[in-house]
């Protein structure tokens, strides 16, 4: 059974390599070519749109963008889809991996709403794609023509969604749940808009047709909103290693204001590869949330250690806290670690426990029983430098108390 907990990390480890690889090519060519599409000079004459001159590698490339065509469809189209797919279902596969295996320590939240891991999954899959119909049927509506008021309503559904995640999940489940929701609609909005219209506008060109304005105008405004939101999607989806964005009461009104800055920052980058100037004051705008930020996750989020040792164990913490070894590895762990994973920790000018993981009474113990075994059991990683002066006789009672129990 041990062999099952190192394999399984692993294999997290790898779906979650394939996932930031695949997000890197989905936003850097993304962002490449909104930055191109803005820098364009449309100060030519001919069939083009816009042209632009680039250098790059020890190489010139001569750009051109056609709204219609140019007048022989090319043989080799290259499509930029698989970046966007390739990354929701990489992300999907970690979220399953992660949250739905593991939900009893890192999706639900017993103190918040006592769900069954089944209705804790339910909920977890069936979120993501209200998400995208809601804001499908937004975008279809007359608001479409509205881009401003549409834009505020997609913030006030984060917003709404951020705070319903909290409600139900751990504060780390919940941010990344929301990063997830907006990557859901990002990549909806690539298989379901942009590229289906894209189709017909070639199918049009290649059977001699003049396409119709209408697909390329939506298929514009669904990639503006993913130009937007990408920025959010790379902070929530980083939060769960940082329990400072995780670990307040207010983390959906730090979720909400990630989006917010986001805003901003593309606005400012937008109008800079536009050539309408350079608007600094975004700058300070997200200098300012970013501080707000930083002060909402100081406000207390986590249960006090008499709340955590008088709550009751849930069936997955009996089953280690039950488990031959457990009285050892606990007089290990409080000795070695609690100083740190505490929620006043009293190692010197350490604030926060480290990963919001808390090492103080039988309950918390019990409950991060695999990443005790593989962190000091297996691994030597914790303590630092084995600062805490863990033995290897101590590692083997908890690597024992580990296997006792799965």
């Amino acid at each position: 059974m041990y062999d099952v907990a190192i394999l399984w990390d692993w294999l997290a480890f790898a779906v979650r390599w394939l996932h930031v690889i695949t997000a890197i090519a989905w936003i850097g060519s993304s962002f490449y070519f909104i930055a191109l599409d803005l820098s364009l000079n449309r100060d030519i004459d001919g069939p083009a749109d816009g042209e632009e001159w680039q250098v790059h590698g020890g190489g010139f490339y001569h750009i051109q963008k056609y709204l219609v065509a140019p007048e022989a469809m090319p043989e080799h189209l290259t499509w930029f889809k698989w970046e966007s797919y390739a990354t929701w279902l990489s992300g999907a596969a970690l979220l399953a991996v992660v949250y739905w295996v593991g939900a009893e320590l890192y999706l639900i939240d017993p103190n918040k709403a006592d769900l069954a891991i089944w209705q804790g999954i339910l909920i977890s899959a069936a979120s993501l794609g209200v998400g995208w119909i809601i804001y499908d049927m937004l975008c279809k509506s007359p608001l479409g023509e509205q881009p401003t008021t549409l834009m505020l309503l997609l913030f006030i559904l984060l917003v709404v969604m951020s705070w319903g995640y909290n409600q139900v999940f751990t504060g780390r489940a919940a941010l990344l749940h929301l990063g997830a929701f907006t990557a859901t609609i990002m990549t909806a909005n690539v298989f379901f808009i942009i590229m289906p219209n894209q189709r017909i506008v070639v199918a049009d060109l290649k059977a001699g047709r003049t396409p119709d304005p209408k697909y390329g105008k939506i298929a514009k405004l669904r990639s503006t909103h993913n130009n937007y939101l990408t920025l959010p999607v790379i902070f929530l989806m980083l939060s769960n290693h940082y329990p400072l964005a995780f670990g307040t009461e207010y983390a959906w009104i730090i979720a909400a204001l990630v989006f917010l800055m986001g805003v901003t920052i593309r606005h400012y980058f937008n109008s800079m590869h536009a050539r309408t100037g350079k608007p600094t004051w975004t700058w300070a705008v997200t200098v300012l949330l970013f501080i707000l930020i930083a002060w909402l996750s100081t406000q207390p989020g986590h249960d006090t250690y008499e709340e955590a040792e008088a709550r009751a164990l849930t069936p997955y913490e009996q089953r280690f806290a039950s488990a031959a070894g457990f009285e050892d590895a606990h007089d290990i762990v409080i000795g070695r670690c609690s100083m740190c994973h505490a929620r006043e920790p009293v190692w010197n000018n350490m604030q926060w426990a480290p990963k919001g993981v808390f090492l103080e009474t039988e309950s918390d113990i019990a409950r991060y029983a695999r990443q005790i075994y593989l962190q000091a059991g297996v691994s030597h990683a914790m303590p630092p430098a084995n600062i805490t002066n863990l033995e290897p006789e101590d590692r083997a009672k908890l690597i024992a108390w580990y296997r006792a129990g799965s």
